[in-house]
């Protein structure tokens, strides 16, 4: 599949800040530890679902153009001034929306979420993105931890017939 095909997922950053509880008491710290945590995990999220994740924070108050980086594989908007993140969403939901894929916007703005479903895009709650990406650590941790019946790190061998595995061992050992 190529990269440009895949499904988006569109997260209203700080409303997701505000709606989980770790990153809401991260954020009385610092916001760009919040920020940069957040990112981490949406990071994660997008490699383990295949859906290309964009965060956007709202600079409505912050003079200025506006800025777009990648920040671990996650493409990050900060929009511009006078624009807020639920504008920019739907901006990004009305160009997406006319290429082949499903769009996906991760807000607990019940307003924004009316919104974003009439333009063709389904919703994520800030609690269901929460669930959806605890799911997938839960899913990778299984995947690469042997005890927990994922694949081990000599899982070729474990396939290999016992007669196989000894006649490989003794090539070796010579």
């Amino acid at each position: 599949m190529r990269a440009d095909w895949r499904d988006v997922m569109l997260v209203d950053g700080y409303n997701i800040i505000g709606g989980w509880p770790e990153l809401a008491a991260l954020s009385l710290s610092g916001m760009q530890e919040a920020r940069d945590r957040l990112l981490d995990l949406l990071a994660d999220y997008q490699a383990f679902s295949g859906r290309r994740v964009i965060a956007v924070f709202d600079a409505y108050r912050v003079p200025g153009l506006g800025r777009s980086f990648v920040q671990g594989k996650v493409q990050v908007f900060f929009t511009k001034e006078k624009e807020t993140a639920d504008e920019c969403i739907e901006r990004l939901v009305g160009e997406f929306s006319h290429r082949r894929r499903q769009i996906y916007v991760a807000t607990s703005d019940s307003i924004e979420q009316h919104v974003i479903f009439a333009k063709g895009a389904l919703r994520y709650s800030a609690r269901e993105l929460r669930l959806e990406v605890e799911e997938n650590q839960k899913q990778v941790k299984k995947a690469i931890d042997p005890r927990s019946g994922g694949s081990s790190r000599h899982s070729l061998e474990d396939k290999l017939p016992p007669d196989v595995r000894d006649e490989l061992e003794k090539w070796r050992r010579q």
